[in-house]
């Protein structure tokens, strides 16, 4: 498997593109903006999308799903928690909210998600919304705003909780094996390294 991370939006999402080499099978997770430059690379390499995956449904991490769905007609796959709470966009000024299309996906802890050739298995992470996933695929690990290199995501915001987020990190921590790990910010790492270095990995408890 090979992953593309496209940096997008304002925020400087990672958008990343996980595409099978043989059979071009290929998953989006987190279109959060810049739709035209997902598409071009996703026709550039003859991508053949199975799947959009959504962490959260922070617009910076979804603003682009429209038009990536509109294009692919691939499935989403999503929790439903953060369509029931008010997770904070207008915080950012943004007066927006995720409206998924209606064959949308939702899914929790331990569904698998085929996209092609390749299996996503669901975490639920909640903490930073309430809706929180990340997913596990062969030797990867996408994160979203749960876990950062030698960081965590917010846990100040409209409808997070910092006590669920504890609970992620401990769930992510306690995995068998080691992982790298796609985060929805900044540069990837690994699970191990976050054992070791990561404060927040080692305690949790003490955001």
């Amino acid at each position: 498997m090979h992953i593309k991370a496209l940096e997008v939006g304002y925020f400087q999402t990672n958008c990343y593109v996980a595409f099978d080499e043989e059979t071009l099978d290929t998953a989006v997770i987190d279109p959060g903006a810049d739709s035209n430059k997902i598409l071009n690379f996703l026709e550039e390499h003859h991508c053949k999308v199975r799947a959009i995956l959504l962490t959260h449904a922070h617009f910076d991490h979804c603003m682009g799903l429209e038009e990536v769905y509109e294009a692919t007609h691939a499935p989403v796959y999503m929790s439903h928690r953060d369509l029931e709470a008010d997770i904070g966009n207008l915080y950012f000024g943004i007066d927006w909210a995720l409206d998924p299309p209606e064959d949308t996906h939702f899914v929790s802890e331990g569904d698998v998600i085929e996209a092609g050739v390749l299996r996503f298995e669901v975490l639920e992470t909640p903490g930073h919304t309430p809706g929180g996933l990340s997913f596990i695929c062969q030797n990867a690990l996408f994160t979203g705003d749960t876990l950062f290199r030698r960081s965590i995501g917010r846990y100040d915001l409209p409808a997070s909780d910092a006590l669920e987020l504890g609970h992620s990190l401990e769930k992510l921590r306690d995995l068998p094996g080691d992982y790298e790990v796609f985060p929805g910010h900044e540069s990837a790492t690994e699970l191990d390294y976050e054992r070791r270095f990561n404060h927040y990995m080692n305690a949790p408890w003490e955001l």
